[in-house]
């Protein structure tokens, strides 16, 4: 894995160490409890031969912002304590297997597979998104998640997608999406809307908007019919800033955003 993948892998783990701390109430634990439950994290997280160390402890801490403990006295309760056992590495340790299973027994939710959205901002930021509608924050947050594991033609396909949603409602809003509705009150595809939105005066959409929205149009439309094509990473990463402009703009217009 090149840096970049790295720092967005753990960008991810720390999105999703946040919401541990919170469904395990992490912060109210004492300290051998705290790093009890911290080592159960990251080796999850990490590999079966995890092992960790008094300064991985205080690192845990302090990505926490939690007050850096003692090492010392920190040493001395992890070799007493029974959920800790010696690691393979000098002053290393690992967590007691029948520790892991008295997590797992406390908190249940751990071995359950999780809908949540784990992504970072690497196309549409979460100010962006945030505060918007469920469906809109779902989407943004998927869109980014799989821009960040790889699934290109998947990323290409939703960002597709909310475009669409989001020309919609931007006609909606200005009273004019009888224009883009056919005889049976359906609205027309997406060539038909774009093809609306980039002369109709009244949605009065910027240059920069009208020239990329056939872009993004396209880049979906070969992800979901092409047979032969398969996105790449080049494809999406080309158009993100436009994309993310043009996202905003329809959101204001939309009247989502003020």
């Amino acid at each position: 894995m090149n840096a970049a993948g790295q720092d967005e892998r753990s960008l991810i783990m720390e999105t999703s160490l946040v919401h541990y701390v919170e469904k395990t109430d992490l912060i109210n634990k004492t300290e051998i409890e705290k790093v009890i439950l911290l080592a159960s994290y990251y080796q999850r997280n990490g590999q079966n031969d995890f092992e960790f160390t008094i300064e991985s402890v205080c690192n845990w801490f302090e990505t926490l912002g939690l007050h850096k403990p003692n090492k010392s006295r920190l040493k001395q309760k992890i070799s007493k304590s029974r959920s800790f056992v010696k690691g393979k590495t000098k002053n290393s340790y690992r967590i007691h297997a029948s520790e892991i299973q008295a997590i797992y027994k406390k908190y249940p939710f751990l071995e359950e597979p999780s809908e949540e959205i784990l992504s970072t901002d690497t196309i549409l930021p979460a100010p962006l998104y945030e505060n918007t509608r469920g469906y809109i924050e779902s989407l943004s947050k998927q869109i980014n998640a799989s821009y960040e594991n790889n699934i290109f033609d998947g990323c290409a396909v939703l960002m597709r997608r909310l475009l669409e949603i989001c020309l919609i409602h931007s006609y909606e809003h200005q009273g004019i999406d009888s224009e883009i509705k056919d005889s049976q009150g359906n609205y027309e595809v997406l060539s038909k809307i774009v093809s609306n939105a980039l002369n109709n005066s009244k949605l009065s959409l910027s240059r920069n908007t009208k020239t990329c929205l056939e872009d993004f149009r396209a880049i979906g439309n070969y992800s979901a019919h092409k047979i032969y094509y398969n996105a790449r990473k080049t494809d999406i990463k080309k158009v993100v800033l436009e994309y993310r402009a043009t996202i905003e703009e329809l959101l204001y217009k939309s009247g989502i955003r003020t």
